[in-house]
């Protein structure tokens, strides 16, 4: 760009020069030429490397072509698989971070329907886990109470002497409760 201003300001500033204006002119004129030839051989390689006009071709030149498009097709493989890896481990890696979620979810929600399932069965008057068939040793901590069905609540002096003997010895009903 600069050559061309320069150029431009010696034609029209400069001392006019007959000799050196036409050696210019047959300089820029080469140089187009050469500019064009370069720009009409990319232009045909392009339309060779597209499958287009290969019939003027010889073969040492469609085997150059042949393995030019080899290349190109192996790096552009080569790309796409890396782009692939890259991917599958990327959705590798969020796979177990949602199946790490998913377990500690599932932990969560089994701790909140057991604390649940416990709540309301107490809260129903029912218990939910039978002592005897998972603990063994159960059966001699946890007896039924023999005592009344009916329940009376409030103070009455004459029920605190009609416990019985046998419960206060087995120690079902202490006489703080009564």
């Amino acid at each position: 760009m600069l050559n061309t201003l320069e150029r431009y300001q010696k034609c029209s500033y400069g001392a006019v020069e007959v000799n050196r204006p036409a050696k210019e002119l047959e300089s820029s004129y080469r140089e187009y030429v050469k500019l064009k030839a370069r720009f009409e051989s990319l232009q045909r390689t392009q339309r060779n490397l597209l499958g287009e006009e290969l019939g003027p071709l010889n073969t040492k030149e469609l085997e150059q072509l042949e393995r030019q498009l080899e290349s190109s097709l192996k790096q552009v493989r080569s790309t796409k698989t890396q782009f692939m890896l890259d991917q599958l481990s990327d959705l590798q890696n969020k796979e177990q971070l949602l199946l790490e979620s998913n377990r500690a979810l599932a932990i969560k929600l089994d701790e909140i329907s057991a604390s649940n399932n416990l709540r309301s069965s107490w809260e129903g008057g029912e218990q939910s886990m039978s002592y005897g068939q998972q603990h063994p040793h159960s059966q001699e901590l946890f007896q039924p109470l023999e005592c009344n069905p009916t329940l009376q609540i409030g103070y009455n002096s004459d029920q605190m002497t009609a416990t019985t003997h046998a419960q206060q010895v087995n120690g079902f009903i202490p006489g703080w409760m009564l």
